[in-house]
Formats: structure tokens, C-alpha cells, sequence
């Protein structure tokens, strides 16, 4: 959720601690995974949130020579047309930033982690209902992102 993976240490540090110290406050009304998750996420979010405040996330690559020395083998081809995969997963994880916070967290828990419905909606405290739509809107979102021209 956070893109650098320096940041994602901070937050798992923060996430660890956070555990720790909360862990005999647990009421085993949900699974431990489930708690500990929605901790996770909570803190992804806080860090997202002071991200915004001070506008310091970029997705612009850097410009060096590389693709002066591009070779096709480095590429996918598809419908014809070679792809260059380092730029298709920059533009899916543009199509990811640029959802809305719920979208964005439901797409990733759901695509990425794998998550069942239900485990999320235990986890955002949301129906199952309101979660399948937030996923197919995302999804769609996504989708007319990575077909749009550069």
C-alpha cells in the first residue's frame, strides 16, 4: 500500500510495535490474524494520510540510458506489440494510486493478499455487499487506466 519499501519497513516497525503493546488488550472476538491485520492496515493509512499532508510521493521514474540498451527479450509480447514490463507495472501501480483510499485498500487486499469477503469485511468492519462493488469499481477503474494512452 505504501510503494517504497523503506516506508513499508516504517510501518511494519510501527505495526509490530503497536501489536505488541496492545496484545493483552486482545478479546479474541475476531481471529488474531484479523486484528492484527486491521492494525496493519490502520497504519498504512495514517502513513498514507501524513503522506498527502505533506505531498511528497512520486511515481515519476528516473531518466537515465537504460533504454538506449533495451533488449527484446526484456519485453512481453502481446496482440503483436512487444510491452515493456517495468513500465506496464509503473502504470498499474499509478492505476492503484489513483483510487480513492477504500477502493485502493479493498483492491489490494483482495488482489494482492488474496483475502476472502468476508475475512475483509471482519477486517473494515463493511458488508460483503459494499465490498464486491468497491472491488468491481476498482477493477474497472483500473482496467480503463492501464487501456488509455500515455
Amino acid at each position: 500500500m505504501v510503494i517504497e519499501h523503506e516506508n513499508a519497513n516504517d510501518v511494519m516497525q510501527n505495526t509490530f510495535i503497536k501489536i505488541w503493546k496492545g496484545l493483552e488488550n486482545f478479546r479474541s472476538d475476531s481471529q488474531l490474524f484479523t486484528w492484527m491485520y486491521r492494525i496493519a492496515t490502520n497504519e498504512c493509512l495514517n502513513y498514507l494520510s501524513h503522506q498527502k499532508k505533506h505531498d511528497t510521493v512520486s511515481f515519476e521514474g528516473t531518466d537515465n540510458d537504460e533504454d538506449d540498451n533495451i533488449s527484446p527479450s526484456n519485453y512481453i509480447k502481446a496482440d503483436s506489440e512487444y510491452i515493456d514490463p517495468d513500465r506496464l507495472l509503473e502504470k498499474l501501480q499509478k492505476a492503484i494510486e489513483s483510487l480513492p483510499e477504500k477502493q485502493k485498500l479493498v483492491f489490494n487486499m483482495r488482489y494482492y493478499d488474496e483475502m476472502p469477503y468476508e475475512q475483509i469485511s471482519e477486517i473494515l468492519s463493511t458488508s460483503v455487499g459494499a465490498l464486491k462493488a468497491s472491488y468491481f469499481h476498482a477493477a474497472k477503474k483500473i482496467e480503463k487506466f492501464l487501456l488509455s494512452t500515455d
